[in-house]
C-alpha cells in the first residue's frame, strides 16, 4: 500500500502539494490528473524515492519493485531488443550470476541458477521483449538497431517497452502515449488492462484514462483529492463539488460582510466586546476556507481564411517516397474546404510522407499534385520542430508569423494585439519575452498553435497536435477546429480529438492510402480481432480493413493467390516450429537432469553437470535465434496474407 499522510512537496519556494493524505491499495489503477506544472511528476518522483516529503509522512513497501519510464534518451550501442529485454532486472541479475558461476567453474551454482533462469522465463525473454516492442510500433528489422541511432520518439518508445518488460509491483507511467500512434496506444491500453500490479498513470488523454483507471487523484492549487471511478466519473463529481463550493463561498461572503458590520458597530461597547471578539475569530475561520480554483480556460479561434479555393489540393495517381524508395503506392485524393480528414496507420507506415505530399513539401515520384494558387498551408509539426530556436521568445516568433506578406496576411498586428493573442494561449506579462528554451513541452506546443492560428491558413495539417497539451487546451483546439472554415488533415492518437473533428478516415498501411469504412471503434475492433487470431504482427503492415460488403469470389481468388505466393514462408514457419519444439524438449530434459541431487555426488557427476550446463547455454542461444526468426517470418507471412 502507498500511504500519504499530510504530505507537503515543494519546488524551491513554491508549494506544489500541501497536506496530501490518501492511500493507494495493491492492484489499484489510479489516474493522476491536473494542469501542467501542478505537481503530478513530482508526486511520482516521491513514489520512486527520488525525493523525500518536505513535510508529512509517506510510506511504501520496501520489497515492492517500483518501475517508471526512463526519461533520459539512451546513449548506448545496445540494440532495441536487448534494451527492452534489460527491463527484466531479475532475469538480468540471474544472467550475471550465471556468468560469474561459469567463470569460477562452479557447476553446482550454475545448475541452481539455470533452474532459476528457467522459472523466470529466461528462455522466452527475447520473444516477449520482441512482442512488446512490436506492439508499441517497432518493425522487426528495427529490433537489431542501436537505440542511440533512433529518433527521440522511438527512443522513448523503447524506454516504455523496457518498463513494461519489468516485473513491476508498482508501475509509474508519466504521459506514456505522447510518442505513440493510435495502433500502439490501443495495444498499450489492452496491456494495461491485463496488468495486475499497482498503476499510477499521468495522462491528459480522457479516453485512455476512462478505459484503464478506476480511481482519479486530482491535483489543483496544492490540494490533492481522490475520486472513485474513471475520468468521466471524476469530471461529473468535480463539477458537482465545484458548484457546491461556489455556493458555500457565496454564503461565506455574505456571512463575512454581516460579521464585519456587527464588529464595526459594537467593537467599542464593553457589553458587546467579547461577542465582537468571538465573531472576529469566526470571520477568520471563514476566510481561511479557500474556494476551489476554476480551471484555466482558453478561448481562441482560427480567423477566416482570406480565400477558399475549390479544391485546395488534388493528388492524382501520386506515388510518394524518397529517391529510389517508394513509401506510398499510387493514390488519388482531393481536399476541399470544410474537409475533416483523420489519418490512421502505424508508426512508419507513411503518414508523415502523406502529409508532406499534401503540403507539397515532397515532390511525387510519379503522378501529379496540384495546389490551388491561393493555397495557404498551416503545418503544426513543421512549426513545432523547425521554427523554434532556443533564443527565440514567444513575441519574436509571433512577430515573424504576423509580418504581412500577401493577401492572406493580417495587417492588424501591433505589439498589444500580439500580447492579446499570446494571452489566449496562456502567455501573459513578461512570459512573452522569455526564451523558448525555458518552456516546457506543453508550453512549446501551445506556442506552436498560437503561431499557426496567426497565419490564417486555409489548409491545416496537424501531426500529433495534442502531445504535451493539457485537457483544457485540447478542448479549446477541438472547438476551434470545428468552427474552422478551411480543411483539416489530422494525424493523432487522441481519439477524443478525432471523434470531435473528423468526418472522414483514411488508413495508410502496406504502402496504400485508402478510405476506412468505419469509425474508431471499428478500427480498434479490427486490430484486436487480428491480434487474437494470431496475426498481431500483420496489424502493423497490412492495409486490409473490414468491409461492409464482401465479394466472396474475389476473396477466394485473393486467398488462392496468397497461398501460392506465401508457400515458401509457410514452409519455413513449419520448419521453425518443429525446430523450436525439439529445442524446447531438449532444454527441458537437460533442466530435469540438472535438478537431480545425485548428479553432484562425485567428480564425474560434477563434470557431467558442467557438460549439461554448457549444452543448456547452447540450446538457449539456438532457441532465442529460432524464436526471433519465427517472429520475422510470421510478420512477413501476415503482411502477404489478405484478410476478410
Amino acid at each position: 500500500m502507498l500511504e500519504f499522510d499530510q504530505v507537503r512537496l515543494r519546488r524551491g519556494a513554491r508549494v506544489l502539494i500541501d497536506q496530501a493524505s490518501l492511500r493507494i491499495f495493491p492492484g489499484e489503477k489510479v489516474g493522476v490528473v491536473g494542469r501542467n506544472g501542478c505537481g503530478k511528476s513530482t508526486l511520482l518522483a516521491l513514489v520512486r524515492g527520488e525525493i523525500t516529503a518536505d513535510d508529512g509522512y509517506f510510506a511504501r513497501p520496501e520489497k515492492q519493485a517500483v518501475v517508471s519510464i526512463l526519461q533520459e534518451l539512451p546513449r548506448t550501442s545496445t540494440n532495441v531488443l536487448d534494451h527492452v529485454r534489460g527491463g527484466d532486472a531479475a532475469l538480468i541479475t540471474v544472467e550475471g550470476e550465471l556468468q560469474l558461476a561459469r567463470d569460477r567453474d562452479d557447476g553446482i551454482r550454475e545448475a541452481t541458477l539455470l533452474a532459476e533462469y528457467e522459472s523466470l522465463g529466461g528462455y522466452s525473454a527475447a520473444a516477449r521483449a520482441a512482442a512488446t516492442a512490436v506492439g508499441l510500433g517497432f518493425m522487426t528489422e528495427e529490433l537489431a538497431q542501436p537505440v542511440a541511432t533512433l529518433s527521440g520518439g522511438l527512443q522513448m518508445r523503447a524506454n516504455l517497452a523496457r518498463a513494461l518488460m519489468s516485473r513491476a509491483d508498482i508501475l509509474l507511467l508519466d504521459e506514456p502515449t505522447n510518442h505513440l500512434d493510435l495502433d500502439a496506444l490501443l495495444w498499450l491500453e489492452r496491456w494495461l488492462q491485463r496488468y495486475t500490479g499497482t498503476l499510477l498513470l499521468v495522462s491528459h488523454d480522457r479516453e485512455f484514462l476512462d478505459t484503464i483507471v478506476s480511481r482519479i487523484v486530482h491535483i489543483e492549487a496544492g490540494r490533492v483529492q481522490a475520486y472513485n471511478g474513471n475520468f468521466s466519473s471524476f469530471e461529473r463529481q468535480a463539477a458537482a463539488e465545484r458548484i457546491r463550493i461556489a455556493a458555500l463561498s457565496e454564503r461565506q461572503s455574505r456571512e463575512a460582510a454581516r460579521i464585519r458590520s456587527f464588529v464595526e458597530r459594537f467593537r467599542a461597547q464593553a457589553t458587546k466586546a467579547r461577542q465582537a471578539q468571538s465573531r472576529l475569530k469566526w470571520l477568520a475561520k471563514l476566510e481561511t476556507t479557500p474556494p476551489l480554483d476554476s480551471p484555466e480556460t482558453f478561448h481562441w479561434q482560427f480567423e477566416a481564411p482570406a480565400k477558399l479555393p475549390q479544391p485546395l489540393v488534388t493528388l492524382d495517381a501520386v506515388r510518394a517516397g524518397y529517391g529510389d524508395s517508394t513509401i506510398l503506392k499510387p493514390f488519388s485524393l482531393d481536399i476541399v474546404p470544410g474537409e475533416r480528414l483523420g489519418i490512421l496507420g502505424r508508426n512508419g507506415a507513411g503518414k508523415s510522407t502523406l502529409m508532406k505530399s499534401i503540403a507539397g513539401a515532397l515532390e511525387p515520384l510519379a503522378g501529379v499534385r496540384l495546389g490551388a494558387a491561393d493555397l495557404a498551408v498551416g503545418w503544426f509539426a513543421q512549426l513545432e520542430l523547425e521554427r523554434f530556436a532556443d533564443d527565440d521568445t514567444a513575441m519574436q516568433l509571433l512577430t515573424r508569423q504576423t509580418t504581412p506578406t500577401g493577401d492572406n496576411a493580417s495587417t492588424r498586428w501591433d505589439e498589444q494585439s500580439r500580447r492579446d493573442h499570446l494571452g489566449k494561449f496562456g502567455f501573459r506579462g513578461d512570459r512573452v519575452f522569455e526564451p523558448v528554451v525555458q518552456f516546457s513541452g506543453g508550453e512549446r506546443a501551445r506556442l506552436a498553435l498560437a503561431a499557426l492560428v496567426a497565419q490564417r491558413p486555409n489548409l491545416l495539417l496537424l501531426d500529433e497536435p495534442t502531445n504535451h497539451l493539457d485537457l483544457e487546451m485540447r478542448h479549446a483546439l477541438a472547438m476551434a477546429l470545428q468552427d474552422f472554415a478551411g480543411a483539416v488533415a489530422i494525424v493523432s492518437h487522441d481519439r477524443s480529438l478525432l471523434r470531435a473533428v473528423c468526418d472522414r478516415l483514411i488508413i495508410v498501411a502496406d504502402g496504400r492510402v485508402e478510405p476506412f469504412d468505419g469509425d474508431l471503434e471499428d478500427y480498434a475492433a479490427w486490430l484486436e480481432s487480428r491480434e487474437r487470431s494470431g496475426d498481431a504482427a500483420s496489424t502493423t503492415t497490412s492495409s486490409q480493413q473490414p468491409a461492409l460488403v464482401v465479394d466472396r469470389r474475389a476473396e477466394r481468388r485473393l486467398a488462392a493467390e496468397a497461398r501460392q505466393r506465401t508457400a515458401p514462408l509457410r514452409q519455413e514457419l513449419q520448419r521453425l516450429e518443429q525446430s523450436i519444439e525439439q529445442l524446447t524438449t531438449e532444454r527441458d530434459s537437460i533442466a530435469v537432469q540438472l535438478n537431480q541431487p545425485e548428479l553432484y555426488g562425485d567428480a564425474a557427476g560434477n563434470a557431467r553437470a558442467v557438460e549439461l550446463a554448457t549444452q543448456a547455454v547452447r540450446l538457449k542461444d539456438e532457441l532465442d535465434a529460432a524464436e526471433l526468426r519465427w517472429l520475422e517470418v510470421a510478420e512477413q507471412l501476415a503482411a502477404a496474407t489478405p484478410t476478410a
